[in-house]
C-alpha cells in the first residue's frame, strides 16, 4: 500500500509543476509568435490549466477506469468553483470588470446542460463524445473570432502585463513547453495507477477517488493561478481561467476520454454530481451577474459572503461523498 501512496503524492506533486511550465513555455511560445495577449489569457492559460485534468482522463480512460475519467472532470469544475473560487473570494472579494466572461458564463452554463443530456441514458458513447469535442472546437472558434480585435478587455491587459514580467526567449518557451508535456504524462500515469491501487485496496470505487484526490491534486494549478492572480489584483484573469478550466473539463476532457472508451454513468453521477455542478454555475451567474455592462466603472462583484458560500458547498459535498463511502463499507 505504501507505494500506491507514494505513487499518487510524486505524481500530484510533479503533475503540478509540470503543468505550471506547461501553461509557461504554451504562453510564451504564443506571445512570441504575435497571438493577442486576450487569446492567450482566455484560451493559452484558461485551458491550459486544464491539462492535467486531460492527460489523467485520458490515461484514465485508456487503462479501463472511465469512471476516474468522469469523475476527474466532473469534481474538478466542483472544485474549481467550490473550493478555488470559494477561497478566493473569500480571502479577497473579486470585482470583475471583463465583457469576454459576461458572454462565457451563460456558455458555461449551456455547455453543462448539454452534459446532462448526453448522460441521461446512462451512457458517454463514442457519438457523444465527438459531439463533446466538435463542440469545444466550435467554442474556441467562437472565442476567437468574438475577441480577436478586442484589445482593451482587462483579461489581455492582465495577461501582458503578467507576460511583460516574466519574458521567455523562444527557446525557453519552447524548452518549458516539451518538458512540462513529457513530465504531464509520466506524471499522470504515475498518478493514475496510484488512484486505482488505492481504490481496490480499500474497495472504494473509482469514480470516488476521481471526484476528491484526483479532482483535488489536478485543480491545484488553477487554486496556485487563481491566488497569485488574487494577491495582484487581477481578479478577471483568475475568473476567466475558471470558466475556461471548467469548459475544457466538460467538453475536452470528458470528449477525449469517451473517444478512447465509452464511459457508463452511474445514477448518482447525474442526482449527485452533475446536478452540483450546474447548480453551483447557475450561483456563479447569479453571484457575479449585474444588469448593467461589466466596466471598470460598475464592475460584477464576488463577495465573501458568496465566496463562504461556495466553499461551505464544497466541504458539505466532501464531507457528504466520505459519508457514503464509510456507510457502504459498514453495511458491506
Amino acid at each position: 500500500m505504501l507505494l500506491p501512496i507514494v505513487a499518487l503524492i510524486v505524481g500530484l506533486a510533479v503533475l503540478v509543476w509540470s503543468a505550471d511550465k506547461f501553461i509557461e513555455g504554451a504562453a510564451g511560445t504564443s506571445k512570441i509568435l504575435g497571438v493577442p495577449p486576450l487569446i492567450i489569457g482566455m484560451l493559452v492559460i484558461g485551458f491550459g490549466t486544464s491539462a492535467p485534468e486531460m492527460v489523467v482522463s485520458a490515461f484514465a480512460a485508456a487503462s479501463g477506469n472511465p469512471g476516474l475519467a468522469l469523475g476527474n472532470a466532473y469534481g474538478s469544475n466542483i472544485t474549481n468553483i467550490g473550493l478555488v473560487l470559494g477561497l478566493s473570494a473569500a480571502l479577497l472579494p473579486m470585482t470583475v470588470s471583463s465583457g469576454v466572461l459576461r458572454k462565457e458564463i451563460p456558455l458555461l452554463i449551456a455547455v453543462t446542460l448539454l452534459a446532462g443530456y448526453q448522460i441521461l441514458d446512462g451512457n458517454i458513447s463514442r457519438l457523444d463524445a465527438v459531439v463533446l469535442l466538435v463542440a469545444f472546437v466550435g467554442v474556441m472558434l467562437w472565442m476567437v473570432l468574438q475577441n480577436k480585435n478586442n484589445i482593451d478587455d482587462l483579461i489581455g491587459i492582465e495577461t501582458d502585463q503578467e507576460m511583460k514580467a516574466h519574458p521567455l526567449t523562444l527557446k525557453m518557451a519552447i524548452i518549458w513547453l516539451i518538458v512540462g508535456l513529457i513530465l504531464l504524462v509520466l506524471s499522470s500515469r504515475v498518478l493514475v495507477w496510484g488512484a486505482v491501487e488505492i481504490a481496490t485496496a480499500f474497495g472504494v470505487d473509482d469514480l470516488i477517488i476521481g471526484l476528491t484526490i484526483v479532482a483535488l491534486g489536478t485543480s491545484l494549478p488553477e487554486l496556485a493561478a487563481a491566488l497569485v492572480a488574487i494577491r495582484k489584483q487581477e481578479h478577471d484573469l483568475a475568473l476567466g481561467n475558471l470558466i475556461g478550466s471548467n469548459l475544457f473539463n466538460t467538453l475536452a476532457v470528458v470528449g477525449i476520454a469517451g473517444a478512447i472508451k465509452p464511459i457508463s454513468v452511474a445514477a448518482e453521477v447525474i442526482t449527485r454530481d452533475w446536478s452540483l455542478m450546474l447548480v453551483m454555475t447557475i450561483l456563479l451567474a447569479l453571484f457575479s451577474w449585474r444588469p448593467t455592462a461589466w466596466t471598470p466603472q460598475r464592475p460584477a462583484r464576488i463577495n465573501r459572503l458568496e465566496g463562504a458560500t461556495f466553499l461551505a458547498i464544497y466541504v458539505g459535498y466532501i464531507a457528504w461523498l466520505i459519508f457514503t463511502v464509510v456507510q457502504s463499507k459498514a453495511i458491506g
